[in-house]
């Protein structure tokens, strides 16, 4: 039993392959965090497979860091500095991030390189099931996972200031290839529905170019609502995000519906029962929020979805047998990575 409140984030103490030099860390902020004072203490928040995120009380308010791990990472992974940027891009627009102070470069300060934003009080559900929910609510932040979805992809990134953030063309033959190098950089075995998916997708003829900006990992868990109403007050967790095609976007968004329970699917009969929308239901309010009359490239772009999902899983699941995760829960994701490349190939041979 517990008492920690319904989708309170947990914190506890530093993972001790996390820890590092938090007198160095007051110091920095101090001299460079306007407002910044007193008495610090930091925790980390847990859960999450990517980069370790801390919170960090003062005197004079809340903060929250967000770092790379430590160790030996994959080429082009990890990147708060992408972070920061796309949250100072959308401050001023009616995506809800939280605010962003400054980025840190210098990886002398506490090893790697961190940003530090503001701490948004509100509720983070990890399962999509939502236990503890009324049907009422879970619809209402179903839909409200739409709404934003739909707001992001209808921001204008040039205008914003991400001209060059990513590129506007050929954005799922880049996807794949870079997915593909990163699950080959991350195999620990041989996973024969993983060589059969890298080929398929390359082979098939991806949706025609769109661009918006893509969170890239736009998912319930990665959402903070209203510490008492079914309403996203922060997008968290942009490491994923570029420029790119929005159905990337809307078909990750999806995968509760297609997923294996290893992976937090769950069956769609399910989902309804508990007041959340059908797939069908949910993609039409997206179409409907963002003027399209339909999206028949979906499917394409889910096995895209689970693959690339499967891919990261796999690099978790490394980092869990190297000792150098974000989350102690790392190891049983092989499991997940997996049945999620069975499934994604299952999907891929249902289409030809």
């Amino acid at each position: 039993m517990t008492d920690q409140p319904i989708g309170q984030p947990e914190l506890v103490p530093v993972l001790p392959n996390h820890r590092f030099d938090e007198p160095a860390l007051q110091r920095y902020l101090a001299a460079h965090l306007p407002g910044f004072g007193g008495r610090m203490r930091v925790r980390q928040f847990q859960g999450g497979q990517s980069n370790p995120t801390f919170h960090v009380q003062t005197e004079s308010g809340a903060y929250v860091l967000r770092k790379k791990p430590p160790g030996k990472l994959l080429p082009s992974a990890h990147a708060v500095d992408r972070e920061f940027a796309v949250l100072k891009a959308l401050s001023a627009t009616g995506v809800p991030v939280p605010r962003v102070h400054l980025l840190c470069t210098d990886e002398s300060v506490i090893g790697q390189m961190f940003y530090i934003m503001d701490y948004v009080p509100g509720r983070v559900f990890a399962d999509r099931l939502l236990p503890g929910l009324s049907a009422a609510e879970r619809a209402a932040m179903y839909d409200d996972m739409n709404r934003v979805l739909a707001i992001l992809h209808q921001v204008d990134w040039r205008a914003v200031g991400l001209e060059g953030f990513g590129r506007p063309e050929g954005y799922f033959a880049r996807q794949i290839a870079r997915w593909t190098k990163q699950y080959q950089a991350a195999r620990t075995e041989d996973v024969p529905a993983m060589e059969k998916l890298m080929a398929w997708l390359a082979e098939r003829r991806p949706p025609p170019d769109e661009a918006v900006i893509v969170h890239g990992d736009y998912r319930l868990g990665n959402l903070l609502f209203h510490p008492s109403e079914p309403r996203v007050v922060a997008v968290l967790d942009w490491e994923l995000s570029t420029i790119g095609h929005p159905l990337a976007d809307l078909a990750y968004n999806v995968l509760t519906y297609r997923l294996p329970e290893s992976a937090g699917g769950a069956p769609e009969a399910a989902l309804v029962a508990l007041g959340v929308p059908s797939e069908a239901e949910y993609v039409a309010q997206y179409c409907s929020r963002t003027g399209r009359e339909n999206v028949p490239d979906l499917e394409y772009a889910i096995v895209f979805s689970m693959f690339r999902l499967a891919a990261i899983l796999a690099g978790v699941y490394r980092r869990g047998l190297e000792g150098n995760a974000a989350d102690a829960r790392a190891i049983a994701r092989g499991v997940a990575f997996r049945e999620t490349a069975e499934r994604a190939w299952a999907f891929a041979q249902a289409l030809e």
